[in-house]
């Protein structure tokens, strides 16, 4: 039995998912509602403790994030990069220190987190926001779609999965979509699905003090890439960057220790003065990632050209940030892709 119908289904209450949303919203389009399977939104968008531990920097070509900014009248700033940074390429020789080309076109982050994109894109339709909801078959009724989940039965005239590809092939198709569909949907890597990032936090900067900008570049070691995280405010104060895969199947309190050690060795023994630390591995999120992860090590490649048509007889759409043929795999591409999908429904 059919428990909630409406015009537009999304599956997905990530960048691009609201995205879509939000747009159809905005055209007058309300009968709209979004699902999703996590617990809360935002996807692979995630501040914890002012920590962005997924989507966290844009650059000056990423026009669609700055618009959007603009739109929801939230600041953006640039990452911090003054003083020296550290890189470390071998344990057989000393750490090589050095400057950040000022001239060089800056990061930018986003005031309040990347989080408070989503906050503001949610809130015009935050009570048609399904949480917990995992779709797990849909069926082709002719003038609309069946959706089952866990949570009950909906109907839909059109619908927009904007879950990454991969997820989406657990999910029960009826008809079964075009084989060549199933096969690119299987290969596309998942942006952020290997990755294990780690956020400490600090009562002062203190490397800061020693002329250092935060910035650590690892190709040997615990850490391959560590930033300043402090915020637009300047009130709180952190280090955000990304752990090395390799230690990804030791203990949490082994990995901790070698991150910190290694951390103490290049940036000071304050580090071990941290008020807060986390980490975030996104290859242990089933709504991210899929038993299959370890066996991608190429470059991906976003923006299939089967995720432009619609499916299902024009009733199912993909979209997201791995769909996008415009910066796959970024946000500026999420945005890209969540307002096509919105200008394909409407038209």
């Amino acid at each position: 039995m059919i428990q909630t119908t409406s015009k537009y289904l999304i599956i997905g209450a990530g960048l691009s998912g609201l995205i879509t949303a939000y747009e159809l919203y905005k055209a007058g389009e309300k009968d709209v509602i979004v699902l999703d399977a996590r617990a809360t939104i935002g996807g692979r968008i995630l501040t914890t403790n002012q920590i962005d531990f997924g989507a966290t920097w844009f650059q000056n070509h990423h026009t669609h994030v700055a618009g959007l900014l603009r739109e929801l009248k939230i600041k953006k700033f640039p990452q911090y990069t003054k003083g020296q940074s550290v890189l470390v390429y071998s344990t057989m020789a000393p750490e090589h220190y050095f400057q950040n080309d000022p001239s060089a076109p800056s990061a930018h982050r986003i005031a309040g987190g990347s989080m408070a994109v989503i906050k503001k894109l949610a809130a015009p339709f935050s009570n048609q926001i399904h949480t917990d909801t995992t779709v797990l078959a849909m069926e082709d009724l002719g003038n609309s779609i069946k959706v089952v989940t866990n949570k009950g039965v909906y109907s839909a005239e059109k619908v927009v999965s904007t879950i990454p590809p991969r997820i989406a092939t657990r999910i029960d198709f009826l008809p079964a979509l075009p084989n060549n569909v199933t096969e690119v949907m299987k290969i596309t890597h998942t942006w952020m699905s290997n990755a294990i990032k780690v956020g400490l936090k600090f009562k002062q900067p203190f490397w800061r003090a020693r002329n250092l900008s935060g910035t650590v570049i690892g190709q040997v070691g615990a850490v391959t890439e560590l930033y300043d995280h402090s915020n637009h405010a300047e009130t709180e104060f952190g280090l955000m960057g990304f752990v090395n895969e390799a230690l990804r199947d030791v203990t949490p309190e082994e990995r901790q220790a070698k991150i910190l050690a290694y951390l103490t060795k290049y940036l000071g023994e304050e580090i071990m003065e941290y008020t807060s630390y986390n980490e975030k591995d996104w290859s242990q999120d089933k709504n991210t990632s899929c038993e299959t992860i370890k066996s991608i090590y190429m470059s991906p490649a976003y923006g299939n050209p089967v995720f432009a048509d619609f499916y299902m007889n024009g009733k199912l759409l993909f979209s997201g940030a791995e769909t996008s043929p415009l910066y796959g795999g970024y946000m500026d591409g999420a945005i890209y892709s969540g307002k096509l999908a919105a200008e394909k429904l409407k038209h």
